[in-house]
């Protein structure tokens, strides 16, 4: 298959797997890009940026083909020093980077510099404009079917990414909600020149997350999420369980939310160690889209791979043909 987006990244098949906090590890971008996508390494799941020069060092070791990293850009109290993460990231070698959170612009003129090819994550085509404008090469398009922070204004992508594609001149890619090939040509029809995947990737068998939470994806449909933090306007979609329906319960109280009620629960250590790592999937919240219902099986990233080229293959070259 050949897009501006394998032609951009030096990949087999437009597909793109999205940077995941604990989840991004070398094991399953190794993994991705084995299999012809573009796997990415996230770069706050190390706790340093030397740790993260040493993932990139053991991502090497699996594949010698193009990965990237990604760096999520957020409003903290403490902020991680995410100028050495990009710094660490470049003077690997790195030529891929997926930004997301807040803007990247500060970071343009270093990456420019350095070669280095930037595709933004946007929840909104005002967003996406912006990133176009500083100069990003591409922009990840997120529907409000995505797993984790899927912005405000409640847009899916059957709308969304044919209003980018109608304003924008750079690359697109399809984001949130994707899970086969069928999707996949849905998207390029739309206008995206690739797709970005997260909650299907962790359903593989690369992926180092506890198998309890991959069977849970399988045996969950596409409605078994639920949406946090909306009283804060910092909404975030994540599996429906015990603890996120708590925390949807206190938000539902009148007057403000008092976030520091909110934090034991939802506390990103707290879901990593019980959840990703011990495999309770009902003691932690722990992010995850609607694209569940589509998730029945746990393959390897290269049979999923194979199986969305092939079936977005014929559902173009067949399927669609037929109707004409």
């Amino acid at each position: 298959m050949k897009t501006r987006i394998t032609e951009m990244l030096g990949i087999k098949y437009p597909i793109i797997q999205g940077g995941m906090m604990w989840v991004g590890r070398a094991e399953l971008a190794a993994a991705v890009s084995n299999a012809g996508g573009l796997g990415i390494l996230t770069a706050l799941t190390q706790p340093t940026p030397d740790a993260l020069r040493q993932e990139i060092v053991r991502c090497r070791e699996m594949t010698d083909k193009p990965f990237g990293v990604n760096i999520t850009l957020l409003p903290s109290i403490n902020p991680p020093p995410y100028d050495e993460y990009a710094q660490a990231a470049v003077e690997s070698g790195i030529k891929v980077i997926e930004t997301a959170g807040r803007s990247p612009e500060k970071y343009m003129p270093y990456f420019k510099k350095n070669g280095v090819k930037v595709i933004h994550k946007c929840t909104s085509v005002r967003h996406a404009l912006k990133a176009e404008r500083i100069g990003c090469d591409a922009v990840s398009v997120d529907g409000f079917e995505c797993a984790g922070h899927p912005g405000e204004d409640d847009v899916t992508n059957l709308v969304l990414l044919p209003a980018a594609y109608a304003k924008l001149s750079i690359p697109i890619v399809a984001s949130g909600g994707i899970a086969n090939g069928q999707q996949m040509a849905a998207a390029l029809a739309l206008g995206a020149e690739g797709v970005n995947m997260g909650s299907r990737f962790v359903a593989t068998k690369e992926a180092p997350v506890h198998q309890n939470m991959k069977q849970a994806m399988v045996d969950a449909d596409e409605l078994q999420t639920t949406l946090m933090f909306r009283t804060l306007k910092n909404t975030v979609r994540v599996f429906k369980n015990s603890i996120s329906e708590k925390v949807v319960k206190i938000e539902a109280r009148e007057g403000e939310t008092d976030f520091s009620e909110l934090q034991p629960l939802v506390a990103g250590v707290r879901g990593r160690e019980r959840c990703i790592e011990a495999g309770d999937i009902d003691d932690g919240v722990w992010t995850v889209g609607m694209v569940m219902g589509l998730i029945q099986d746990i393959p390897s990233c290269e049979e999923l791979i194979q199986r969305m080229v092939k079936d977005c293959n014929e559902t173009i070259s067949s399927r669609l043909r037929a109707m004409l």
